[in-house]
């Protein structure tokens, strides 16, 4: 761990102050407080994993992406991204790429829970496994996962994200939580769920890839004169060429793995 605090350090140091201004030291009234619940509670989350780690047996491939997924989530939530993202669409979209399609397959792959469970207690790990019900029904998974990707770019509320801290914290929870979710049910699918699972990363990557088109073919900004057309034809792209590439790589795994069920079930 001293490493990734080492690492961190320096990067950190390669950036001005006044570009951290969305973390808990240098931001000033509700945004300094809003930074740091959101930095407490990935601490915490971050905290409760290390130490469940010590108490299970983890492999050393997962405990090592999950440190580093971990610093880039603090990256990505309270570094000059966060900053630069209330000024460019552009840089808006890719913070909310690298929560979508990055961190939370990262964080699905570690598959934590143990972890996490041994150290909650029992009431806790009924919470976890409650919490993960959901993750039982990949097309489910991807429609409440795409409702909040629409509902954050409707020009009201991403503004009001924009302009408000809270609001700014609770849009990345809604961005994460559903992320994991919809992830874990594509990636750990039952073969009888293969299909649905393939299904519900076809279906992600059509409507991201639309709203994705819709940005860049826009004629004007979609969020506030202010906004630069090209910055948010940038953003677009970011999202429909960039941000789908994921969601094909996953859709050709899980199209392989459905592939071989059949085939199994065909020569039986």
């Amino acid at each position: 761990m001293r490493l990734w605090y080492a690492l961190l350090a320096l990067w950190v140091g390669m950036f001005p102050a006044q570009v951290w201004a969305h973390n808990p030291f240098t931001s000033s009234g509700q945004e300094q407080w809003a930074a740091g619940l959101a930095a407490l509670l990935l601490a915490t989350f971050w905290g409760v994993y290390l130490l469940g780690a010590r108490r299970t047996s983890v492999k050393p491939w997962a405990f090592w992406l999950f440190q580093g997924t971990a610093v880039l989530t603090f990256i990505t939530l309270l570094g000059p991204l966060d900053d630069w993202a209330e000024t460019s669409s552009a840089a808006h979209m890719t913070q909310h790429m690298l929560m979508m399609v990055v961190i939370a397959p990262l964080f699905a792959l570690t598959r934590p829970l143990p972890q996490l469970y041994v150290v909650g207690g029992r009431w806790l790990k009924q919470g976890w496994q409650w919490a993960f019900k959901i993750t039982r029904y990949p097309m489910f998974c991807a429609y409440l996962h795409g409702f909040m990707i629409w509902f954050w770019h409707i020009p009201t509320f991403y503004m009001l994200a924009i302009e408000n801290p809270w609001v700014h914290v609770f849009e990345h929870a809604c961005f994460l939580i559903t992320a994991v979710w919809f992830w874990w049910s594509c990636l750990y699918a039952s073969k009888e769920k293969s299909a649905f699972a393939l299904l519900a990363l076809l279906f992600t990557l059509m409507h991201t890839g639309f709203l994705g088109a819709l940005l860049t073919f826009g004629h004007t900004p979609f969020y506030g004169e202010s906004r630069d057309l090209a910055d948010q034809q940038l953003a677009g792209l970011i999202m429909w060429v960039l941000g789908g590439i994921p969601y094909i790589l996953a859709s050709i795994w899980t199209g392989m793995r459905w592939y071989r069920h059949l085939s199994r079930n065909v020569w039986a």
